[in-house]
């Protein structure tokens, strides 16, 4: 069962009453907006999982709002229109609609539609969680590479379990003694300057100015961060 939230955005209420009773059927909570002012608001208020909205739409059409979404959200979008004209469709996927459907359609179209959108957003979301971007440094933290602009890094093992703890949890600030215990494991006994060599030797690595470093920041008393405003 889904529990994502759908919102529906269509000024005929005939329509919207049946394809909410079906996606309902399927798992999916439902939202309802009939004009275009009210699809804006309860889209930046709930946040919705996708949307599904009408083209011809009373107040603001449904391109006006699918541009007014895609500056903010990156909600995906379903647009549906009861004309049949390609110029329609292109212009609604040019501002950032990821399909369409042309009335009349099959309510279990729509379902298999929405379930596929969300299923790519999904992937999508998890690909973007396996590397890390914060100014000009990438860490694929599936494949252990490190790129620093247009350069490729070559970190040791260590080094590179210890700046991927960093930059997974950027802002945040850690003593040695934590370190240790995330990056070498709570076996491990040795000597807390061993996270001060890799620091220093990361900084050798990623920083413009190891000795006034930019990235891996020392908290004087407290341990190391990444910074976060890069």
């Amino acid at each position: 069962m889904s529990d994502e939230l759908v919102l529906l955005v269509d000024d005929e209420k005939t329509l919207v009453k049946a394809l909410s009773f079906n996606l309902e059927k399927e798992g999916f909570r439902v939202e309802t907006a009939y004009d275009g002012e009210e699809a804006l608001e309860k889209v930046f208020e709930l946040k919705p999982d996708i949307v599904v909205l009408d083209l011809m739409l009373p107040k603001v059409d449904g391109f006006e709002v699918c541009r007014r979404i895609r500056k903010k959200l990156e909600i995906p979008i379903i647009m549906l229109t009861a004309r049949s004209e390609d110029i329609d469709k292109v212009l609604g996927l040019e501002l950032g609609a990821d399909d369409y459907l042309t009335k009349p359609f099959n309510s279990r179209e729509l379902v298999a539609r929405i379930k596929a959108i969300l299923r790519r957003s999904i992937v999508r979301d998890e690909e973007s969680k396996k590397t890390i971007q914060i100014g000009k440094l990438h860490v694929d933290l599936l494949q252990h590479r490190v790129r620093l602009g247009d350069q490729e890094i070559n970190l040791t093992s260590k080094e590179f379990a210890l700046l991927s703890f960093l930059v997974t949890n950027v802002g945040n600030v850690y003593s040695r003694e934590q370190l240790l215990e995330q990056v070498w494991g709570y076996d491990y006994y040795g000597d807390v300057r061993t996270v001060d060599v890799h620091i220093r030797h990361l900084r050798e690595k990623i920083e413009k100015d190891p000795s006034n470093p930019e990235m891996i920041i020392t908290v004087w008393g407290t341990g190391y961060k990444f910074r976060e405003d890069l």
